[in-house]
């Protein structure tokens, strides 16, 4: 009750003193706080547990063997068994049927099971990063604080989008990309008017991470060296090399979870056994541990024996002296990081592809750079391409240029890079696009029917809930019975549909009153005349709960205009109608209409 009272304080609150263009620009702050709260407590949890495990004086290499095991196992067991999750991967997925499929309305316990479980994927060394859990997270905020402040669809989907807006910013400090990522890939069709909610949500959320972590941040680099314009060339092969790569990725990470799905049905032998093999990929190449963006720093810096360390099969034979072998080692751990963040999603491990997408750029402009250079060719600086490779793999394997350049612009503090993160993200994309049209997570929801961005008319057809529409007002006749039966249901009823059912109610037929005018009236038949003998199967059958889409396609293809509804026992519940479908349709789509007009 106290907070029902607080709520309704609240809403007197608003109704006297605030127009809604202003509440929507509070609530707003208020979800870009507590998104960039969140995304400040997952980054310093699992940092405060990297450094703890990683930094024993004990076995180290026994215990890296066993951390990402146990941080598999231990996520399965919480997304399993606590959170009632079925996959804890693909967020951006999981925001997207949310909007389209259930009215912008994410489940309360996404707000936190992320957070939770990407701890223990990433922090006992899964080789994935913190983007994505922490993406849900501030959609869950969103989501949720909207729904409580009882706000129409189209504001709870701007809520989802402030709260993604802000834990991109607070995660990399980057309030510019976090605006931009929401926009490219959460939102559509964003209006001035709901541009300036997604800013100051983002801000927000970049004040909140300054203020509590101070100059700590995910990544950063300053640029000492101006481009130059003569290396285009070099940037351009970059592009393409970024996206085969990007291309590599993407259907490595999907096969990988065909397979272990395939042959490892039960979750825990799935954790069990790509546990394991991420182990030995970790204790093999080091630097695959967890997020990876050490190892960036390293390259960046140009402490190249940090990557070699706890690597003994090749430590003692690759020593700085021996430029192409350390180079052979780069272009393994580049394939080997690919690998091992496909074991993490793909074994039950929570976390995304945004950060192993960073790693894997990083790698793989140094790779080309150095390349270059030892050839001979030219005389290239390395952190340039190892930063725009960066943005073109991310670009690549996202589907989100802008975010990408954005990104690598804003963390190495500058536009220095600008044109070559705009050239290689370009070229990247286009490659990735000859192969495939739609994103990774757009793939997804468009195999499961669940993809209607910018279908404004499957948007609102989608939304209705066919559980609603069922009409129970049909009188049914049973099976059994005879022709006076249906002559005393003809009597009492105002349709001209009769479903016939068993004794334990499940359907058996329908029977039209056209199929028995002409004989309905004979006394001598209504006592001979079976019901089972007259009736005829319904053109098709409606299942409780289905979805909409469905039901359209069943009506249209059987140009019929009224179909039964059954149960998952076959039993009869109703009738469902589509002169009602379009009746209520027609209801919602001007309503919409002013939602989408309005704001």
């Amino acid at each position: 009750m106290p907070k029902n009272k607080l709520i309704e304080k609240l809403f007197n609150i608003r109704r006297l003193h605030l127009s809604d263009r202003n509440f929507i620009l509070i609530v707003s702050s208020v979800v870009g706080i507590c998104s960039g709260m969140a995304a400040v407590l997952l980054k310093k949890s699992v940092h405060e547990l990297h450094h703890i495990l990683t930094h024993q004086n004990f076995g180290e290499n026994i215990g890296i063997l066993l951390y990402p095991l146990i941080g598999l196992i231990i996520t399965t067991f919480l997304a399993k068994s606590l959170y009632k999750e079925s996959s804890v991967g693909h967020a951006i997925t999981d925001i997207l049927h949310n909007i389209f499929r259930n009215n912008s309305n994410i489940g309360k316990s996404k707000m936190y099971s992320r957070i939770v479980t990407s701890i223990f994927t990433v922090g006992f060394g899964g080789s994935v990063g913190l983007e994505s859990p922490i993406v849900l997270t501030g959609g869950a905020i969103g989501s949720n604080i909207s729904r409580k402040l009882l706000m129409d669809y189209k504001t709870k989907t701007l809520m989802i989008g402030c709260g993604t807006a802000g834990v991109i910013s607070a995660i990399f400090n980057a309030p510019v990309t976090g605006l931009i990522f929401s926009i490219e890939v959460i939102l559509t069709g964003v209006s001035v008017a709901n541009f300036v909610p997604l800013l100051i949500s983002s801000v927000s959320a970049a004040i909140i991470s300054s203020l509590i972590l101070g100059e700590e941040v995910l990544f950063s680099f300053q640029i000492a060296e101006d481009f130059q314009a003569q290396n285009i060339p070099f940037f351009i092969l970059l592009g393409v090399i970024a996206g085969f790569v990007s291309i590599y990725f993407n259907q490595t990470l999907h096969q990988m979870e065909h397979l272990m799905e395939e042959k490892f049905p039960n979750r825990y032998k799935r954790a069990l056994v790509g546990g394991l093999l991420l182990s030995i990929f970790i204790f093999l190449f080091p630097p695959i541990y967890g997020e990876g963006y050490e190892s960036i720093k390293a390259l960046l810096n140009g402490e190249e024996p940090l990557l070699l360390q706890r690597a003994e099969l090749f430590e003692g034979i690759i020593p700085n002296t021996k430029a192409w072998l350390f180079l052979a080692y780069i272009i393994m751990v580049l394939f080997a990081k690919v690998i091992g963040a496909s074991l993490t999603l793909s074994s039950g491990g929570s976390g995304g592809t945004f950060g192993p997408a960073l790693v894997i750029g990083g790698l793989t402009g140094f790779s080309f750079a150095r390349l270059i250079n030892l050839l001979g060719i030219a005389n290239l600086h390395e952190s340039h391409f190892i930063l725009v490779g960066m943005s073109g793999v991310m670009c690549g394997v996202v589907y989100a240029p802008l975010t990408a350049i954005f990104l690598i612009a804003e963390i190495t503090g500058g536009y220095t890079l600008f044109v070559p993160l705009m050239l290689v993200s370009a070229i990247a994309y286009t490659t990735v696009s000859v192969v495939n049209p739609d994103a990774p997570h757009v793939s997804t929801l468009k195999a499961r029917g669940d993809y209607l961005k910018g279908d404004k008319d499957m948007q609102v057809l989608d939304r209705l809930n066919i559980n609603k529409l069922i009409e129970t007002n049909f009188v049914t006749v049973p099976v059994k019975g005879y022709l006076s039966d249906l002559v005393t249901a003809i009597s009492v009823s105002k349709r001209s549909v009769f479903p016939v059912v068993s004794e334990r109610g499940r359907l058996k037929g329908i029977i039209t009153l056209d199929q028995v005018r002409e004989i309905m009236f004979d006394q001598e038949q209504q006592q001979l005349v079976k019901i089972e003998n007259v009736m005829m199967q319904p053109p098709d059958i409606v299942d409780y709960g289905e979805r909409m889409q469905s039901v359209m396609l069943k009506f249209e293809k059987e140009d019929a205009w009224n179909l039964p509804v059954i149960d998952e026992k076959g039993v009869y519940v109703g009738m469902v109608s589509k002169s009602r479908i379009f009746s209520v349709y027609r209801k919602q789509l001007q309503r919409l209409n002013k939602e989408w007009v309005g704001n």
